[in-house]
């Protein structure tokens, strides 16, 4: 896990908003999604990467990275290898497999929740909780 926001890889793609893609996107460090891509959105090497899902985007297809941060529509998997943060308007109709999970009130999960290390107990953290 990253010990601050500063260390995380910088964004370096975006699909824009009112933009409609088809395929299967694969990208290295951070990449940004504020419009529609229908496929699989894969980050690629064993480095850290980010992927940001934003209010506006809709993702139809399986989702990967190190962090992934969702605040939009997700319909398919999910597998967030570091970190997964689900903001307020996060929607996923799917499973979700994760090593941590920050989840605010008001994101949805129509699926199953899988930590990656089967056997161990998963580590969430309640965003609404006064422990921070």
């Amino acid at each position: 896990m990253w010990p601050s926001k500063k260390s995380q890889p910088t964004i370096r793609s975006l699909v824009g908003e009112g933009t409609r893609l088809k395929g299967e996107l694969h990208f290295h460090d951070g990449m940004r999604i504020d419009g529609e891509v229908q496929g699989d959105v894969l980050a690629e090497g064993d480095g850290r990467s980010l992927l940001v899902i934003s209010e506006k985007a809709r993702v139809y297809g399986k989702v990967k990275a190190c962090h992934v941060i969702i605040n939009g529509e997700v319909v398919g998997p999910v597998e967030a290898t570091e970190m997964l943060e689900l903001q307020p308007k996060a929607r996923i109709v799917g499973d979700v497999r994760y090593e941590l999970l920050e989840m605010h009130p008001g994101a949805l999960i129509e699926g199953e929740l899988q930590p990656l290390k089967s056997g161990e107990r998963p580590a969430l953290k309640l965003a609404a909780s006064n422990d921070s």
